[in-house]
């Protein structure tokens, strides 16, 4: 049976001990100067500003909250945070699922180095294969869907190695009976990563 290609960015599974992930998330501003759409699922870095004293956000006090944007590099990210799960509704478009660019938003970001995330691969030049478990991967900056919020981030999957810098490592293949490694290259596999490189872990090489 063919995967079914359907992209939604980093979504969480569980913790690396297997007990589910409980939902807990840390909330960032993103601030008006940003440009750059934001998507639920998508990789976040810190922006390295915070919210000013008397700035209120979707009636949220943002003073000293550290600001993220989404992340640039799907190659190397020092000051990656984490994974956006959801925002605040935004008092001027109560319909609107992501960020809009050039907006103030409240994020809600899945912090936690443990939390293991399922993610589409690309499929482009070659698929995954079960001898890459282990290995480390980048990730694409496809741009999300305005419509339904969702991140369009996938694994790119000729870009696996054991590189210590390379942001995700491969733990498995998401288990299901519609998902299987290696078939023709538009049957794009889910596989489930954990964050290897960012603000909160060390570089880990793969293999």
């Amino acid at each position: 049976m063919a995967n079914v290609s359907r992209p939604q960015g980093f979504v969480p599974l569980r913790h690396i001990t297997g007990s589910p992930w409980n939902g807990q998330v840390q909330a960032f501003l993103v601030d008006s100067g940003d440009a750059t759409a934001m998507f639920i699922g998508d990789a976040v870095k810190i922006a390295g500003a915070a919210g000013v004293a008397g700035q209120i956000v979707a009636g949220m006090n943002t003073e000293g909250m550290a600001t993220i944007t989404r992340c640039a590099s799907g190659t190397a990210e020092q000051l990656m945070v984490g994974v956006v799960v959801g925002f605040l509704p935004d008092p001027t478009n109560l319909i609107l699922k992501h960020r809009a660019a050039s907006t103030n938003r409240i994020a809600f970001v899945v912090t936690d180095p443990s939390v293991i995330f399922e993610i589409q691969e690309d499929g482009v030049t070659s698929n995954l294969v079960a001898a890459d478990v282990g290995n480390n991967i980048s990730f694409s900056l496809t741009a999300g869907s305005t419509v339904t919020g969702i991140s369009g981030m996938q694994v790119i999957s000729a870009a696996k190695n054991t590189t210590a810098t390379l942001p995700c490592k491969i733990v498995g293949l998401t288990a299901r009976v519609d998902n299987a490694f290696g078939l023709a290259s538009t049957d794009k596999a889910k596989v489930e990563v954990l964050l290897n490189t960012g603000v909160y872990l060390p570089n880990v090489a793969g293999g």
